[in-house]
């Protein structure tokens, strides 16, 4: 018998995993600037706190959980989605308090499951970067967020990026507008996806954001909701407006443009990839406001504004514009052993080094000199230190410059107490030549 991943998961092996490594400080860099925390929470919550929080009625809830009854009866699943646990971590343990910094800002980044037909991209396992802000109104925070999500891609290489703006309004607006929705859409009831009909009464807003062709060509004539944006609503989403052309930020508004959860309020944001090679999967980072949900899961009133990203999307987004990523930092010494009496002496060199707070190295399979000289080159190792028996008996050991292929003996000694004075003048004459 032979064993396989789950179907809709990979594997993340040496090669790719610095790739993700990349992608994963490049963000802890840019938040830290932007004074956000990392919080962790668990990778299984109970199920009301997803439904309760996305809605019941989205495909996410009502088609997509990774969810069961553990051995104690309880209702758990897999988590979906980022925002909902956070929102739970904030209120079950106090982040609200006198003694935290408002706003309370704050990142997360882990694998997050769906039970979906895995296509690039869309994986059943996949994994989320994203931030939440808790506490503030302001839409002033609205666009720092929407900065800081396209410094993101700015500091990875991507450029072919777009900023894809809405509103949603605030719960009077909402229930305003969903009727003038489904007063349009009832009339093309028959037209309309099966999907779209059973959304058209349990959540119409669903129904603009429907893949379906039929769908597309119905909803392109329905009802703007920023028509329907009271004074408070309105007021907030041009003050947003007003401070990305003054930060001189490029958007587009979509008025059509709805998220897939329920707890979306006020601003709502896309950020589309261009790069021709991406097609369909073009939305790599996506949010907004959700001023109620903090209350729904059992905490007073509190604002909050985030965002998520994929970060397998991201990948295949840097892969499209063709991004150079950094190559790794450069082995500082690799020890080849002559012989099989210097075992001992290359581990302790290796070890040595090592303590000096230098990238080390070594040969563990007995190889042949040659073959030990051609590993070094391919790990890109600036020194190399080779130790035979008679450079053990010397107690000596000859360093090589790999780019300048300038060799000099040094006692042991030398190596094993104060290798940087080693390193600082192999890498000096380096750079004289």
């Amino acid at each position: 018998m032979s064993y396989q991943k789950p179907k809709g998961t990979n594997d993340i092996l040496p090669g790719t995993s610095e790739k993700w490594q990349f992608v994963e400080e490049t963000a802890r860099l840019i938040f830290k600037d932007y004074q956000y925390q990392e919080i962790r929470t668990p990778i299984f919550e109970h199920y009301e706190v997803i439904s309760r929080s996305v809605g019941d009625t989205t495909d996410i809830v009502s088609k997509e959980m990774y969810d069961f009854y553990d051995k104690g009866d309880r209702h758990v699943t897999l988590r979906p989605e980022g925002t909902a646990p956070i929102v739970r971590a904030f209120v079950e343990n106090k982040l609200y308090g006198p003694e935290y910094t408002k706003p309370y800002k704050t990142y997360y980044m882990g694998p997050m499951f769906r039970y979906e037909r895995p296509q690039a991209g869309r994986l059943r396992q996949f994994h989320q970067i994203g931030v939440e802000a808790f506490g503030s109104e302001n839409p002033a925070l609205d666009v720092e967020i929407m900065a800081m999500a396209l410094d993101f891609f700015k500091q990875l290489g991507i450029q072919q990026i777009k900023l894809v703006i809405n509103s949603l309004g605030d719960k009077e607006t909402r229930a305003t507008y969903r009727q003038a929705l489904i007063d349009y859409l009832e009339p093309h009831m028959a037209e309309l996806s099966e999907d779209s009909q059973r959304r058209l009464h349990e959540n119409p807003l669903r129904v603009l954001d429907s893949k379906d062709k039929k769908d597309k060509v119905i909803v392109a004539e329905a009802p703007s909701i920023l028509d329907y944006l009271n004074e408070p609503s309105k007021a907030h989403f041009e003050a947003v407006t007003d401070m990305l052309d003054l930060l001189e930020i490029p958007y587009e508004i979509d008025s059509n443009m709805v998220r897939g959860l329920d707890y979306y309020t006020h601003t709502i944001f896309e950020i589309m990839s261009e790069a021709p090679k991406m097609g369909a999967q073009s939305t790599i980072c996506a949010g907004g406001r959700y001023n109620g949900l903090v209350e729904e899961l059992g905490g007073s009133d509190t604002p909050g504004f985030g965002f998520g990203m994929g970060i397998e999307r991201v990948l295949l987004t840097m892969e499209a514009e063709e991004v150079v990523i950094p190559a790794l930092s450069e082995l500082d010494a690799y020890v080849v052993g002559i012989g099989s009496e210097t075992n001992v002496a290359a581990l302790q060199l290796v070890q040595s080094i090592r303590n000096f707070g230098f990238s080390a190295d070594r040969d563990y399979m007995n190889r042949k000199p040659k073959a030990q000289f051609k590993t070094a080159d391919k790990l890109q190792a600036k020194l190399v230190l080779t130790i035979g028996e008679n450079e053990l008996n010397e107690g000596i050991v000859n360093v090589k410059s790999m780019a300048t292929r300038e060799e000099k003996a040094f006692p042991l000694s030398a190596i094993h107490d104060s290798f940087d004075e080693v390193y600082d003048e192999m890498m000096t004459k380096m750079i004289e030549e």
